[in-house]
């Protein structure tokens, strides 16, 4: 019989302010949202300093399957676990997005028996955090627009904004393919022609706004980032940024609450600091700074989830993340399942004409395993497997996933039983990633800062995802001279591609290792600090399935929300 989990979600659920205060958190820091969610200000960072810092762990994956692997049921599952062998453990998330909400994979904070609380809030409007995050985005792309009338209209325009080197789209946080590609300014209504041109909608957790979010580390770096964003170029080529559109001032006011990180709990009462949201494939993939750094001083280990695999969400956290925030992860944890890995080897065998059964197709699978713990041991620190279990998972394919990871020179391989059992079914991964964090690290960079933006990205596609090479388009080339000319040749490269794969093509699963990334576009995140290459045809508004998950969400008789999950 299954068991009841709203039930034992609804029963464990502490006071907000009893957390808070068992954490050793002054009262008057804590800012709730009802009895079981707050903010935690930011002047709490002035108290903390003194304490001695925790160790962070680091939580990836493998390529998942389109429904997720259970990299977030781990990461909470793993910080339960490290409670209950006695350490104190903060877990560290983002905040979901409504676009996969009801789009694809519902909800997105765990699941079973490791799950964030409460799971109704935060996976809806939560504290607001993500429609401030689009507020003052839209305003940025209101103003820019503003500007290109007056121009054209008034001849007010003292910037000399170009109408078409206008880059600054808009943003909604819903799966919206329709959106991708819109027309502005075409209002006649005013009895004037308008300035039409061309843009687009990103998804929220897209936007450079909620990059800068997540990176910023106190209210004047916020403000000082939104400062250089650049939205176009004047006449004269130079770059036109907010802070010259006088924007950034309302976008900094519009996010000085939605900056303080938000404190909820899991299901065995393990402190959670969720923050921001940004993608992994299309942004950097990682919750905030800020709630890091708290956390890192309120624990003795923080566990914190990297977003999709270990090629997006890892690399960024390590080569972005770590740079800006100047953060060093203990270890690393790979998130494993058979179910992603079965997927992979099927690929790889009915590519060789092979007959393909469930074994053999795991076993293949796992040099998909194998590239995403070289990469990880790449970076100076212990790499560990975490087998997620599915209840009909064969043993026999397990112990082939934990006997090859430990071939590929993980420190350790641990079966996870987190959505079954709680803190209790992670708790060999707890104690292996203790072992692992006593070990001397010597972390280290895929790149240097100076090296050139181009040889940048071919490093990431050879290094990290087996390509043999890159292609350049002609733009893309372009792009890179340009920036590098502005004087951003220093920032570090956000990869967007498809997290699906290696490579850039969905379709072409497990390890490739005969396949050139074609860099059709490259974006400038000047306030997040770094740059966005577009490897293939990566989309950065997803589109709806053909049957969304909002199709199943609704109230009931009595007013819950059913579906959801």
């Amino acid at each position: 019989m299954e068991p009841d989990i709203t039930i034992a979600r609804n029963s464990n659920i502490l006071p907000i302010k009893d957390l808070a205060g068992s954490m050793g958190i002054p009262l008057d820091k804590v800012h709730q949202y009802g009895d079981h969610i707050a903010k935690l200000e930011l002047s709490l960072l002035d108290e903390l300093n003194s304490r001695k810092k925790g160790k962070m762990v680091l939580v990836s994956g493998v390529n998942p399957t389109r429904f997720g692997e259970g990299k977030t049921v781990v990461t909470i599952g793993l910080g339960m676990a490290l409670a209950r062998l006695g350490e104190r453990s903060v877990i560290t998330l983002r905040e979901p997005s409504l676009g996969p909400v009801f789009g694809i994979k519902g909800g997105a904070a765990g699941g079973g028996y490791s799950q964030a609380l409460p799971m109704e809030a935060i996976n809806l409007h939560f504290t607001g955090d993500m429609h401030a995050v689009g507020a003052a985005h839209n305003l940025l792309a209101s103003m820019t627009d503003n500007q290109v009338y007056h121009n054209k209209f008034k001849r007010l325009n003292e910037l000399e904004l170009d109408p078409g080197s206008v880059t600054w789209p808009r943003v909604l946080d819903i799966n919206d393919a329709s959106l991708r590609n819109i027309l502005v300014g075409a209002d006649e209504s005013a009895g004037k022609s308008g300035y039409p041109r061309r843009t687009r909608f990103d998804i929220t957790a897209a936007s450079e706004v909620m990059a800068i979010l997540a990176l910023s580390s106190d209210m004047d770096d916020l403000h000082r980032r939104f400062d250089s964003i650049i939205i176009g170029a004047g006449k004269n080529g130079a770059p036109i940024t907010a802070g010259m559109l006088k924007a950034s001032g309302a976008m900094t006011v519009l996010l000085k609450d939605a900056l303080m990180p938000n404190l909820i709990q899991s299901m065995e009462n393990s402190p959670v600091l969720m923050h921001c949201g940004p993608f992994a494939n299309i942004a950097h993939g990682n919750s905030s700074i800020l709630a890091d750094k708290m956390a890192l001083s309120l624990g003795d280990f923080v566990v914190t989830e990297a977003g999709f695999g270990a090629d997006c969400g890892m690399e960024k956290f390590m080569n972005i993340k770590c740079r800006i925030g100047r953060i060093r992860p203990a270890c690393v944890v790979i998130v494993a399942t058979a179910r992603a890995l079965r997927m992979h080897g099927e690929y790889t065998l009915k590519e060789q004409g092979v007959d393909v059964n469930s074994v053999d197709a795991v076993r293949s699978g796992c040099m998909n395993l194998h590239r995403h713990v070289r990469n990880g041991a790449g970076f100076g620190v212990p790499v560990i497997v975490a087998v997620n279990r599915f209840e009909d998972d064969p043993d026999e394919e397990l112990e082939i996933i934990r006997d090859s990871a430990l071939g590929s020179g993980a420190f350790a391989a641990e079966i996870c039983n987190a959505h079954r059992d709680g803190g209790k079914g992670a708790e060999d991964l707890g104690n292996a990633v203790i072992r692992a964090s006593m070990e001397e690290t010597e972390f280290k960079f895929s790149y240097p800062d100076d090296m050139s933006l181009q040889d940048k990205i071919i490093t990431i596609a050879c290094d990290i995802y087996g390509a043999l090479g890159v292609d350049f388009s002609p733009t893309a080339i372009e792009k890179l001279s340009l920036y590098e000319e502005w004087g951003f040749s220093g920032y570090p490269v956000c990869m967007a591609k498809t997290p699906l794969s290696l490579s850039h093509d969905p379709k072409l699963l497990n390890s490739p290792r005969d396949f050139i990334l074609p860099v059709r576009d490259v974006r400038l995140s000047a306030g997040a600090g770094f740059v966005v290459p577009l490897c293939g045809d990566i989309m950065t508004m997803p589109g709806l399935p053909s049957r969304p998950a909002g199709e199943n969400v609704d109230l009931d008789g009595k007013g819950n929300i059913i579906g959801l999950f």
